[in-house]
């Protein structure tokens, strides 16, 4: 999309909206407000997941009333995940920031997330709604069991995976494919290439206006991308690890039962069909659950290296390179 690093924004502000004709403009003149003063240059992707409202053309009269805007319409309504990733894949900027378009992030917060991520070197900086004005029982509750459980299972250290509202360094959200409601969890697979996460707290908003486009039926889906998450970040490389143990916990239990029932028949001559027969089922169903874990995890190994092998796709990130060649050329 940039010729040369000449060209090339030093930021980009990534915000997807749907149905979010009331606070596009409003937001876009807070966005450019706080990005005009010290943070040039910059542009806006705003991406319009399929609005069915007026999105569509007030985003295209402030990409003819700013060049900086990039006004980017999906086919469809994809979704929050899908639509960062659109603005995410089309963003050129050393520094990517995102955030939500109905109003309940303050771009005034954008000035915190730069300067923690200048002064700490780290590779994203997560904004945290320590005091949140959502409903307790339907938002707050939910959202601070998940955040609970995440944090536990992915082993990042932080609050609030559930916020938008991130700065980016280039590098890091470039290699972070995204897919299902994956987005609140890029501190988590970032910080499995390796990268440093910081978090810091924001202003929560109450939103102006409209509806909120989440609610509680949100949670269950969440809890799976979770489930997939922690075996992303634990398994992706070795499943057998995963399947292994319970193919072989299971095998042993059936063997177990199996041994018993025939010392039973053996030394007390019962009659193992009349007396044992669920036992006799369970045993073997045990014993032929634990031989499909295994296969599941010896296919899941051949699958995980026909990926990384068929795509010339390294399971590591390179920090750095250290060579007397590297080092000469530095002098």
């Amino acid at each position: 999309m940039f010729n040369d690093d000449s060209e090339r924004p030093r930021y980009s502000v990534v915000v997807p909206f749907h149905n979010e004709e009331n606070s596009v403009r409003e937001l876009y003149g807070q966005i450019a407000g706080v990005m005009s003063t010290r943070y040039e240059p910059a542009e806006f992707i705003f991406i319009d997941d399929h609005s069915n409202d007026a999105t569509q053309k007030i985003l295209a009269d402030l990409v003819e009333e700013d060049p900086r805007v990039v006004a980017i319409r999906l086919k469809r309504n994809y979704g929050q995940t899908v639509a960062l990733a659109a603005g995410f894949d089309y963003a050129g900027g050393d520094v990517i920031i995102s955030m939500d378009g109905d109003l309940q992030h303050d771009p005034a917060d954008i000035p915190l997330l730069l300067s923690t991520m200048e002064e700490t070197g780290c590779d994203i900086v997560s904004g945290w709604r320590k005091r949140r004005v959502d409903n307790f029982l339907l938002r707050r509750l939910p959202s601070r069991i998940a955040n609970i459980l995440m944090s536990k299972l992915s082993g990042v250290k932080i609050h609030d995976f559930g916020t938008t509202f991130k700065a980016y360094r280039r590098d890091t959200i470039k290699q972070i494919r995204l897919y299902g409601e994956m987005h609140r969890f890029i501190p988590a697979l970032a910080s499995w290439n390796g990268a440093t996460v910081v978090e810091v707290p924001i202003r929560n908003i109450v939103r102006p206006g409209g509806r909120s486009h989440y609610g509680l039926s949100r949670t269950i889906r969440v809890l799976f991308d979770l489930l997939t998450i922690r075996f992303l970040i634990k398994y992706v490389t070795r499943p057998l690890h995963f399947f292994g143990p319970m193919g072989l916990a299971s095998i042993a239990a059936g063997s177990l039962i199996g041994l018993w029932l025939v010392g039973k028949k053996v030394i007390l001559g019962t009659d193992l069909f009349s007396q044992h027969g669920p036992l006799i089922v369970f045993g073997m169903v045990l014993f032929l659950a634990g031989v499909q874990l295994i296969c599941a995890g010896l296919l899941g190994e051949l699958v995980s290296r026909t990926y990384f092998e068929s795509q010339g796709k390294p399971i590591y990130t390179i920090e750095r390179v250290i060579s007397k060649q590297n080092q000469s050329e530095v002098k």
